[in-house]
Formats: C-alpha cells, sequence, structure tokens
C-alpha cells in the first residue's frame, strides 16, 4: 500500500527514533491518524515520550506498518487547526477504544506532530 493509505487502515503503527549521537534506535508502537490526507501522531505521554522527544530533537524517523517502512519528516503541529484536526482523527478512528480520553487532554494536545514522507 502507499502512503499514507497504510496508515489510515491499521490500528497501531510502529515509530523508528534514533537517540542521534550514540546511534541507538527505539521502536515505539503507537496511533496514527489521517485527516485529510495529512498523517497525524501524539505523544500519550506527552513531551516526557521517548519516541516524541527524539523524533522532534532530530526531526526524523521512519513509520514501520503492514511491512512497509517509510520514512518520515516530523513537523510540529501544535496550532489549534491541527490539534483539531488530529483530535478528529483520534476520535474516528478509535471510538470504541478506552484509551481515547487519555489521548486528547489538554496536557498532550502541545504533542500533536504530523508526518510527511521524505
Amino acid at each position: 500500500m502507499a502512503w499514507p493509505d497504510s496508515i489510515d487502515t491499521a490500528q497501531e503503527v510502529d515509530i523508528e527514533t534514533s537517540a542521534g549521537d550514540d546511534g541507538s534506535v527505539h521502536r515505539t508502537t503507537i496511533w496514527a491518524v489521517v485527516e485529510g490526507g495529512d498523517v497525524y501522531v501524539r505523544s500519550l505521554r506527552g513531551p516526557r515520550g521517548r519516541w516524541y522527544r527524539e523524533l522532534m530533537a532530530t526531526g526524523e524517523g521512519v513509520v514501520h506498518v503492514d511491512g512497509e517502512a517509510f520514512p518520515v519528516r516530523a513537523v510540529p503541529a501544535a496550532d489549534p487547526d491541527s490539534i483539531e484536526r488530529a483530535s478528529e482523527g483520534l476520535r474516528r478512528k478509535y471510538p470504541q477504544s478506552r484509551s481515547l480520553d487519555s489521548m486528547l487532554v489538554d496536557d498532550i494536545l502541545e504533542t500533536t506532530v504530523r508526518l510527511e514522507p521524505r
């Protein structure tokens, strides 16, 4: 499948980030949504989340979904429009999840990120 269709249909994806200087690579399973053709992610742990910190520090990562790897560039998306689009995507994609409300709390909205293929 092509970007972003495979992300839109997957319940979860893995994001691969790097610690930078030491070259350690980490993979974390996260939620990703597609709204208006844009891919959004948000850190459940807010700014403390390791994958979020590493992604913001380097600006790059790799999304793994359905056996495919998509190198991505991270674009901070903490503006009100992007936050609402991401939140709407989460509500649409995960309406039955008990974790949904945790992804919509004010404390983590600022960690909304748009992922673009690179």
